[in-house]
């Protein structure tokens, strides 16, 4: 009992009350709140949901795998996981019974058991593992194609018996397998009632099969052509896709090894038996004749035998008797009969067939596996429920005596099982009443008295014997046996009809058999004639499939078995078989009769639970004690509530450590004490523990939590500290490596002419990529200083004003100075200015006012402002602002510009001392530089002003084109350049919104060779 969210009793032998009533509730509760499993002890009880159920993924099959039945709520996984970890940990053989009337999803239940077993086996991805786990699921489709149908209480019914041994390695992985089929309802082929259908693959191949293949088998689409398949008036299943199942069929055909040949025959066979269902016979002169003979080609063609051979078949026998051969035709009756038992007989060896070819497909091959692991298998029973139709037959007969033993053989093993477990454990038995159905069992299969013999008595006396003498025969017989009665043993039941009707009480109710055709089917016989035919066949597939054939006409062969002491011996076999496992059970139940997945009909619930023993079953396993448990897994799952045991008990054994906690809490009078096991007599002592368990997990979790938590946390630090001194040493040697190679490199820089300039830097480990961004920086450091160490100190500071200015300008403007001395403050020289002493007092009061530390730059400029006037002006930089001031007075004019409000130089790319100085305000400042010996000093001033911001605020844009853009007034205005040889210095002009640049003749540019005037 696992901590999670139940609803009623996940176990019903944990009731308070055991009785038929609490039971049902329970049942009913569950069902409703969509729990469909519950357990009688280790016997599932499983409700057809009639919907999908999203509990069987693979984190189901996760969470029950290797699990014990108490620590998960009720599952069919649980079931399956129980019997393959009893065969894989001892060796024991398991069988799994699925059993429950028509409807209740046993053909379900079984498949969910094959696909958990293929999800747990082969963890190691076999090859050949993985075929067999292939083989073993896709054989469920072929097997439902040809041995279910639909039938009017369930759209899926298996119409035959299914038994299926899986063989299992020593790791517990499927290694093969095989099919024991039983009882095929071969009456279907020929006859449906109203409601139901023909099996699955007749429609199949109508629907689902491409037009070749229908027009090759001489097939339309519509199942109304052919009477074998029509008498139901129920083609079309909301419920069953035919179109995608014969796909299905297709595919699992293949991956069971079938050839394109044997598909081929398959087919074939098939369809000639719709086509068969149509053959009708006339008489000409008393003579049985078959009209239709394009028909008999078609049947002939598809069964590869002729035509002459078939019809010879149809419309006469011969009989050999004392080494005589005559021939005796038939009548209409007996042809029709002669029809109808060969269509029957063909899909009766065609399944036969497929099952053995799907054998032969997962069969252990390997002596040394067959030797070896011959006991290492798992059996999944999967055979017909209980039925009860409005018109009972053989077949429903045979089925019906099936689940009496099946339920014979589960009241035996689960009283055998609980006898053996109380002896074992040294706890006193206590009886409990339930119905034993031997009786009934008895009534059926009892030499000289039973049905069976009584049955095959009638078929082998000589003369004409009836349906009707044989119900005689059993009334004669049978007579004053409580479970049997006729209307001419019991006249005042109505429900019998008169010579026709007996009725047996069966421990899941009372059934109505009708005897009409019971001989028949009893003898099962099928002339010789149809067994030669088909032996000759050209189809060595369905030669094969009669090799009796092969006998000659006067060949005497003895008399075969019934078709009842054949399913009485096979079930007799099954029964042995399966007393020889380790069972575990799936009880199947079917809530209604409407398919709903909503309703929860009580009445017919109610009648499967008592026919089917569950409450019987509950009293047999509880016994007087609600749960069983060996010491060392209660002590395991309880220890945890006790001081004295947790977290581990040493002071003696497990069933020590177990009597210490029932007597902590008390519990001492509700329990008793086994070998091996404690068993505790009522549900609520369990309960209570339950609840100290729960209760006490919280903390027990949070220790584990803290302790894997700190554990995981060690650890990782571990591991994080080894990586970092995994890491450290390769960083180090890495780095060692590359200073090594560095070292190589420039060994010899110093000797070369561009001091190791041209040298490639190797590219860098990661750990050293901003170290090399300083190394890089140190090597430019000494080689600057290896360059400049022949220049004396005091030029440095020129040197590099002109570097800068050709790193902005070079390639980009004519020339800007660079072969001169750069001054700085020319208007402070004599040869600049005459008026130099007048401008040094000047500056030297503004110096006081404005409070600059030094001139950075000075000159006569032409200045041009927003209101369109050249004006003559001395430009003055410091290295706080750049003041503009009259030129003869060498007064300030206005607030100097901060050189933070600069925020770009624009400069054009010719020999010109044009310069506009972008200011934040949007009032650039426009000048043109004077100088009296001609000199450029446009790469004097860029480079003061770029070196200056660089110190305040960062780089300086500088801008140069051919055509300048400024803003005055707050107005973008763009600046041309022209040459023009009327003016004799440089000067603006307006021109309309725009300003015109002039230079005088001596600007003109040089281009090829030729001296001539060009705009800029």
């Amino acid at each position: 009992m696992a901590t999670h969210r139940e609803v009623g009793v996940g176990d019903f032998v944990l009731l308070d009350k055991i009785d038929l009533d609490h039971f049902m509730k329970n049942l009913e509760m569950r069902f409703r709140n969509g729990y469909i499993y519950t357990y009688i002890g280790e016997v599932c009880v499983s409700v057809n949901p009639y919907r999908m159920m999203n509990i069987y993924d693979k984190d189901h099959v996760h969470q029950y795998k290797d699990r014990e039945l108490f620590e998960n709520p009720p599952h069919i996984f649980a079931i399956a996981d129980a019997s393959h970890k009893v065969m894989r940990q001892q060796r024991r053989d398991t069988c799994i019974v699925i059993s429950g009337e028509s409807g209740s999803g046993k053909t379900e239940a079984s498949k969910i058991i094959m696909k958990y077993i293929a999800e747990v086996t082969n963890q190691g991805g076999r090859s050949e593992i993985e075929r067999v786990k292939n083989v073993l699921i896709q054989s469920n489709d072929v097997l439902e194609a040809f041995g279910n149908a639909k039938t009017n209480r369930n759209d899926n019914s298996s119409r035959f018996g299914k038994y299926m041994d899986i063989h299992f390695d020593f790791k517990g992985d499927p290694i093969g397998g095989h099919i024991n089929k039983y009882l095929l309802e071969k009456s279907r082929v020929i006859y449906q009632q109203e409601g139901e259908r023909n099996f699955h693959c007749f429609y199949q191949l109508l629907m689902g099969s491409p037009d070749e293949l229908l027009k090759r088998l001489s097939l339309t689409r519509s199942p109304d052509n052919y009477f074998f398949v029509k008498q139901g008036r129920s083609a079309n299943v909301d419920s069953v896709n035919d179109r995608m199942d014969f796909k299905k069929v297709e595919n699992s055909l293949k991956s069971l090894q079938f050839s394109k040949e044997e598909i081929d025959s398959l087919w074939r066979v098939v369809g000639a038996i719709m086509h068969l269902g149509n053959v009708e016979f006339s008489t000409d002169e008393d003579k049985v004749v078959i009209p239709d003979s394009r028909l008999m080609n078609t049947i002939a063609n598809l069964l590869k035998v002729t035509r002459e051979e078939l019809t010879e078949a149809l419309c006469e026998r011969v009989i050999a008797a004392h080494g005589d051969v005559m021939r005796k035709e038939h009548t209409k009756t007996e042809a029709l009969y002669g029809r109808d038992a060969l269509a029957k007989a063909i899909y009766d060896r065609l399944f036969t067939w497929i099952v053995d070819r799907i054998n032969s497909a997962i069969a252990v091959t390997d002596t040394g596996y067959n030797k070896k692991y011959d006991s290492s298998l798992i059996g999944v029973l999967d055979i017909y429920g209980f039925e009860i139709f409005d018109n009972n037959s053989f077949e429903q007969f045979c089925i019906n005596y099936c689940n009496e033993k099946l339920q014979q053989l589960f009241i035996e093993l689960v009283l055998k099982q609980e006898q053996e477990e109380y002896t074992r454990e040294g706890i006193e038995w206590q009886n409990i009443e339930f119905f034993n159905n031997k009786i009934i069992c008895d009534l059926v299969e009892a030499p000289h008295k039973g049905i069976i013999a009584i049955l095959d008595e009638a078929c082998l006396n000589v003369g004409k014997v009836t349906d009707e003498m044989l119900l005689e025969a059993m009334d004669e017989k049978l007579k004053g046996h409580k479970h049997y009665t006729s209307r001419q043993l019991k006249s005042t039941d109505k429900d019998l009809r008169h010579k026709v009707d007996f009725k047996i009480t069966h421990y899941a109710g009372n059934v109505v058999y009708y005897i009409n055709g019971f001989m028949d089917k009893n003898k099962d016989s099928l002339f010789q004639d149809f067994k030669r035919l088909l032996y000759k066949s050209s189809d060595a597939n369905i030669s094969k499939m009669w090799p009796e054939g092969a006998q000659h006409i006067t060949e005497v062969t003895k008399r075969p078995l019934t078709a009842g002491t054949l399913f009485k011996n096979s079930m007799s076999e099954l029964v042995k078989n399966l007393q020889n496992k380790e069972p575990h059970y799936v009880r199947c139940i079917k809530p209604n009769e409407i398919k709903s997945p909503s309703n929860f009909d009580f009445e017919r619930v109610k009648h499967q639970v008592s026919y089917l023993g569950l409450v019987e079953n509950v009293r047999v396993r509880r016994a007087g004690f609600a749960y069983r448990q060996r010491y060392d897994r209660f002590l395991k799952r309880y220890k945890m509530i006790s001081p004295s045991t947790w977290p581990s008990f040493r002071n003696g054994s497990d069933r020590d450590g177990t009597k210490q906690i029932m007597d902590e809490y008390r519990f001492a009078d509700d329990v008793k004490y086994g070998h091996k096991k404690i068993f505790i007599r009522s549900p609520k002592t369990l309960f209570a523990l339950e609840n100290k368990r729960n209760e006490r997990m919280f903390y027990v979790v949070t220790v584990i939590q803290k302790s894997w938590r700190g554990y995981k946390a060690r650890q990782e630090y571990k591991r994080m500290k080894a990586a970092f001194a995994i890491m450290n040493y390769y960083r180090c040697y890495k780095m060692r490596s590359y200073i090594d190679k560095l070292e190589t490199k420039f060994r010899s820089a110093k000797q070369m002419k561009d001091y190791g300039k041209s040298i490639k830097w190797p590219a860098p480990p990661l750990p050293l990529r901003k170290t090399v961004h300083t190394l890089r920086k140190m090597f430019n450091y000494w080689r600057a200083y290896m360059i400049l160490r022949k220049i004396p100190k005091k030029e440095w500071p020129q040197l590099k004003l002109k570097i800068t200015a050709a790193s902005i300008l070079n390639k980009k403007r004519v020339s800007f100075g660079l072969e001169r001395k750069w001054e700085g403050n020319y208007l402070s020289q004599p040869s600049e200015n005459t008026s130099y002493s007048i401008y040094n007092e000047s500056v030297n009061n503004l110096r006081n006012t404005q409070h600059f530390k030094e001139v950075l730059f000075s000159s006569f400029v032409t200045k041009f402002n927003k209101f369109n006037k050249c004006a003559e002006r001395v430009l003055l930089v410091t290295d706080k602002c750049i003041f503009k001031l009259d030129k003869d007075r060498f007064k300030n004019m206005k607030e100097g510009v901060e050189l933070s409000a600069v925020t770009g130089i624009s400069v054009s790319a010719g020999p010109d001392q044009l310069v506009v100085i972008h200011c934040a305000g949007g009032n650039d400042l426009v000048v043109s530089l004077h100088s009296t010996r001609g000199e450029d000093k446009i790469g004097e001033l860029i480079a003061l002003l770029f070196n200056k911001y660089a110190d305040i605020k960062g780089e300086l844009q500088v801008n140069i084109s051919k055509v300048l853009m400024c803003s005055l007034g707050g107005k973008r205005r763009q600046i041309s350049i022209q040459v023009s040889s009327e003016i004799k210095s440089a000067t603006f002009r307006k021109d309309g919104a725009n300003i015109i640049y002039n230079l005088p003749p001596d600007h003109a540019i040089l281009e090829n060779g030729n001296s001539h005037i060009k705009d800029y």
